[in-house]
């Protein structure tokens, strides 16, 4: 369980957070640790519930009007579930933004089958509350592809990197105009949970930065620590010593604007 080791005003936090971005950058696992750090119910895509999606992968052309009808018919009964109360003061984590399935749509289907969904779009009515912030995870295709590959989910794999394609630059156009809510623009092209050390040197220098900028613009942050994910050759008794000194070492020289307002200890 993670324990945040101070408290933070939660007047202070986003109410409502929206992960997006295209397959495989990430938003699922991001959307699900910003979800535990929170302690926020988490509100998810239902991919693994689409009966059409996998002949849609493989096949294209005839399931696309199936596929996207599906999602958007789960999508508007979440939405209903939260209740007027919770659905205009959410406090909520999501790994999508519901007015991004028309982009999906748009990319997949024909002319004709465009006006029907957006009949039926139209004809749901759907009310949909505001996030406080937007994190748009943005990736190449060929790292998406990577990624879908090598997590195997036996119906990605019939993916094309044409498709990805699409898709991110169908994302690229919808939020270049997205002015609805805060939006922050993450490159997630180098940020995956692997054990490789390099990246985790490069992570730390991108932190660094990050940390500088935060400070200059009197930006408050939390940061999230986790044990070694390869050997460390730490005695498991002394894990816990050898990670609370670096994170002292790592904080002592940064005064009090750039220090995280919290630590979540995993």
């Amino acid at each position: 369980m993670a324990t945040p080791i101070a408290n933070i005003d939660e007047a202070e936090l986003p109410r409502f957070v929206a992960v997006e971005g295209p397959i495989g950058v990430g938003k699922t696992t991001l959307a699900r640790r910003l979800s535990e750090t929170f302690r926020y119910p988490i509100l998810m895509e239902p991919a693994a519930e689409n009966p059409f999606l996998d002949r849609f992968y493989r096949e294209g052309g005839r399931h696309a009007l199936p596929t996207q009808l599906f999602f958007l018919l789960h999508r508007a009964r979440q939405l209903a579930e939260l209740g007027e109360d919770d659905l205009f003061h959410p406090v909520l984590v999501a790994d999508f933004l519901i007015q991004k399935d028309r982009l999906f749509a748009e990319i997949t289907l024909d002319a004709n089958e465009l006006q029907l969904y957006d009949q039926i779009y139209r004809s749901l009515a759907i009310n949909t509350p505001t996030p406080d912030l937007v994190v748009y995870l943005q990736a190449p295709a060929d790292v998406l592809i990577e990624r879908v590959r090598r997590r195997g989910i036996p119906s990605e794999q019939h993916i094309t990197n044409d498709y990805l394609a699409a898709l991110i630059d169908a994302y690229t156009r919808f939020f270049h105009f997205y002015d609805d809510a805060p939006l922050l623009i993450v490159n997630a092209a180098e940020i995956d949970f692997v054990n490789n050390l390099d990246q985790d040197r490069l992570t730390l220098e991108h932190f660094k930065t990050f940390r500088e900028e935060a400070e200059q613009k009197r930006f408050r942050y939390f940061l999230e620590v986790f044990d070694p994910n390869v050997d460390s050759g730490i005695a498991p008794e002394k894990l816990g010593e050898f990670i609370n000194d670096n994170i002292i070492r790592a904080l002592a020289g940064v005064t009090s604007p750039g220090r995280p307002l919290f630590l979540k200890i995993v």
